[in-house]
């Protein structure tokens, strides 16, 4: 078991992580999870005594990671998978690791048989996949066959059939009675895999519970209803019969009606009174990311805006003073762009037309031409 209790890590006037309290219990797959930048990563380094807490304590099994006798028999961890010596191959790397610990070397081709990396075990790390080096982490994880196991987004980088392996390794491993803590920012994935859940929030706590008591109390459940497309006023009808009955309504873009307050039976029952036609009628359950994203939308800090260039995409457009040197009266150029040396500063007056040869059609624009 993973304890944390009033976990705070300061760096200088940023305080990373603030008080944070919680329990992650064996025989479960516990996702930690929050924004970037909430204090996942400096938690988990918190556990594993790479960095000191500034205050409070954290403890696995009832002490702290650096008094655990031999730790990696005990407790395995995949922070980064790129913390590996690149010249090295994959079975040396682990070899390595497993006679510092007092690992049987038998137990380097168990894990990579269990990763799936027995066919590239002799090749050099540096030349693996980002989902090859996902799995040579997993590997190091395991080694020591510990019971606790933490992941930092385990699945990235890997393909589907990759993540599906990590789901099923994580209950797998759970369901053997250890302690397992994985961070992701797929809520899918963790959906399906975590049984409870840790959120925290600029480095405070702000739910520990099960994944289902997270969803229904940051969610709100609806109805969907569509009416015939071509029956605007059948739609119109029953949008007032719904808001009538206590029912709060709202149209969707694609013309269905979105209904919360009223059960689907009376909904359909409200619909036949009315003799309004139901092309839909069907429950909406929140998922694990509307319910997520609900609850943290106030402690991110990171927040994307509309792309000001995105009309640069088609031909650029002619700004008043800087139109092409022929909008100004000056002849083609003849080396570069701009007027020949000498010329007067302001527009040269239209004289007699002189022929020009054939212009070629301009090269498309490029978004880099303006940089």
């Amino acid at each position: 078991m993973i304890e944390a209790t009033g976990l705070t890590k300061s760096y200088g006037s940023k305080t990373a992580v603030y008080n944070l309290t919680f329990r992650v219990q064996p025989g479960k797959v516990t996702g930690f999870l929050g924004p970037n930048g909430a204090g996942k990563s400096t938690t988990m380094r918190m556990i594993l005594g790479l960095d000191a807490p500034s205050a409070g304590t954290v403890t696995i099994g009832g002490y702290q990671y650096r008094q655990l006798p031999n730790a990696p028999r005990q407790v395995g961890a995949l922070l980064d998978a790129n913390a590996k010596h690149g010249g090295r191959s994959a079975r040396s790397h682990l070899l390595c690791l497993a006679q510092l610990s007092g690992i049987p070397a038998r137990r380097v081709d168990e894990v990579l048989d269990v990763v799936g990396l027995s066919q590239v075990a002799a090749k050099r790390s540096k030349g693996f996949s980002l989902g090859m080096g996902q799995r040579l982490g997993i590997a190091t994880a395991l080694l020591g066959d510990p019971q606790v196991l933490l992941f930092d987004e385990p699945v990235n980088g890997l393909d589907p059939e990759g993540i599906r392996w990590v789901r099923e390794l994580m209950r797998r491993l759970a369901s053997e009675g250890r302690t397992v803590f994985v961070s992701s920012h797929l809520m899918s994935e963790m959906a399906q895999t975590a049984d409870h859940l840790i959120v925290i929030g600029r480095g405070q706590l702000m739910a520990d519970q099960p994944v289902n008591d997270f969803i229904e109390q940051n969610s709100t459940s609806f109805a969907r209803v569509r009416t015939p497309d071509s029956e605007e006023q059948q739609r119109e009808k029953l949008v007032r019969v719904l808001a009538e009955a206590g029912g709060q309504v709202q149209q969707e873009p694609e013309g269905t009606l979105r209904v919360v307050g009223l059960e689907l039976p009376r909904i359909s029952e409200l619909a036949h009174q009315a003799d309004v036609r139901l092309w839909e009628l069907s429950p909406h359950h929140a998922s694990l990311e509307e319910a997520y994203m609900r609850m943290t939308q106030g402690a991110v800090d990171y927040r994307s805006t509309a792309d000001q260039r995105a009309g640069l995409q088609g031909q650029p457009p002619q700004v008043a003073g800087y139109g092409p040197p022929q909008a100004a009266g000056y002849p083609p150029p003849q080396g570069g762009f701009g007027p020949p040396p000498g010329a007067p500063a302001g527009p040269v007056p239209a004289g007699p037309p002189v022929a020009q040869p054939a212009a070629a059609s301009p090269a498309p624009y490029r978004p880099e031409d303006a940089r």
